[in-house]
C-alpha cells in the first residue's frame, strides 16, 4: 500500500506482469515484486479514505500481509529528510476529548486511565478495537506485527539510501546520509502537521517518531481483521521542526524512493 502518487510511483515500475483492477474506482495493480506475488494501491490520503480501502482490499483480495511504504513528518529529533522508520506500533492522536475551560484548568468530559498527557485542550481518549474473536479493547498504540518487525530488524539496517535530489533543475543534497531504523511510536491524524509547538508535545506525551496522515488507521483495520501489517515511512519533512520552512514538496520524491527501496529490500527476503 501506498498513500498518493509519489510513493505509487516509486513501486509500480518495479512490477513484473502486471495486470490492473478497479474497485469503486480505486485502481489495482497486481503482479510480482522482488519475487512475490503482490498487489499495489493507493490508500488515497487521510484516515477515512486510508481506513476504508484497507478494508475494502481485505474483503475483495486474497490478502495475506500488507506492507506500506510512504513518507512522513519527522518527530523525532534525532531523525533527518531522508531516513527510513519502521514504528513498531501506531496511535491515533487526534482520537481525543477537546475539555472545556474553567477556572481550575481545562476539564475533559471524561477521565481514562493510561491515556497520554493532554496538549491544552486535547486529551486523547484511544480508540476501541474490536478483534476476529470480538474481544474489545481500548487501545492508545496498535502495534505492528511482530514477526514482520523481527524480519525487519534483521534486513534493513544498513541499506544505502538516497542523499540527493533534483529539483527544477537544480541538484539538493542532504547534509547527511540517510539511515534506517527499527522501532519506536508513530501517530497519525487527519492532519498535515507542521507545528514546532506540537511536534514537541507529540515527542513528549507519545514518544512519536514520526507522523503522517494514514498508517494508524491501516494498522488499525489490518489488527481488527487479523491480517499481519507493517509500515515503512521515510522522512520528507520535520512536521514544524524544519529551520524555515515545510520541506516535504522539495524531499517527497527522494523520501518515497527511500522508502520504496527499503520495502523492495524486505520483500525481496519476506517468506512466502
Amino acid at each position: 500500500m501506498t498513500a498518493f502518487g509519489p510513493e505509487y510511483d516509486a513501486l509500480v515500475g518495479a512490477v513484473a506482469d502486471p495486470h490492473a483492477y478497479a474497485v469503486n474506482g480505486t485502481r489495482f495493480v497486481t503482479g510480482t515484486l522482488e519475487g512475490k506475488p503482490v498487489l499495489l494501491m493507493k490508500s488515497g490520503v487521510s484516515v477515512v479514505n486510508a481506513a476504508m480501502t484497507t478494508q475494502l482490499v481485505i474483503d475483495r483480495f486474497a490478502v495475506r500481509r500488507i506492507v506500506f511504504s510512504g513518507i512522513a513528518g519527522g518527530v523525532d529529533p534525532a531523525l533527518a529528510i531522508g531516513d527510513v522508520v519502521v514504528p513498531e506500533n501506531w496511535g491515533q492522536y487526534l482520537e481525543a476529548s477537546f475539555a472545556r475551560e474553567t477556572p481550575q484548568g481545562w476539564k475533559p468530559p471524561e477521565h481514562i486511565d493510561g491515556a497520554p498527557a493532554n496538549w491544552r485542550f486535547v486529551f486523547p481518549r484511544g480508540t476501541k478495537v474490536t478483534r476476529p474473536d470480538g474481544s474489545e479493547q481500548r487501545l492508545f498504540t496498535i502495534p505492528a506485527d511482530p514477526a514482520l518487525l523481527n524480519l525487519a530488524r534483521k534486513v534493513v539496517p544498513g541499506l544505502t539510501l538516497s542523499a540527493c535530489v533534483d529539483v527544477a533543475g537544480h541538484r539538493q543534497c542532504l547534509p547527511r546520509a540517510p539511515q534506517v531504523t527499527v522501532g519506536g511510536t508513530g501517530v497519525t491524524a487527519g492532519i498535515f502537521a507542521d507545528n514546532a509547538e506540537f511536534r514537541k508535545y507529540l515527542f513528549t506525551a507519545w514518544h512519536a517518531r514520526v507522523l503522517d496522515m494514514e498508517s494508524a488507521s491501516v494498522v488499525q483495520v489490518a489488527y481488527a481483521n487479523g491480517v499481519p501489517a507493517i509500515v515503512f515511512r521515510s522522512l520528507s519533512d520535520l512536521a514544524g521542526g524544519d529551520a524555515d520552512a515545510n520541506r516535504m514538496e522539495t524531499f517527497e520524491q527522494l523520501a518515497s524512493v527511500n522508502s520504496a527501496h527499503v520495502v523492495r529490500a524486505f520483500l525481496a527476503v519476506l517468506p512466502d
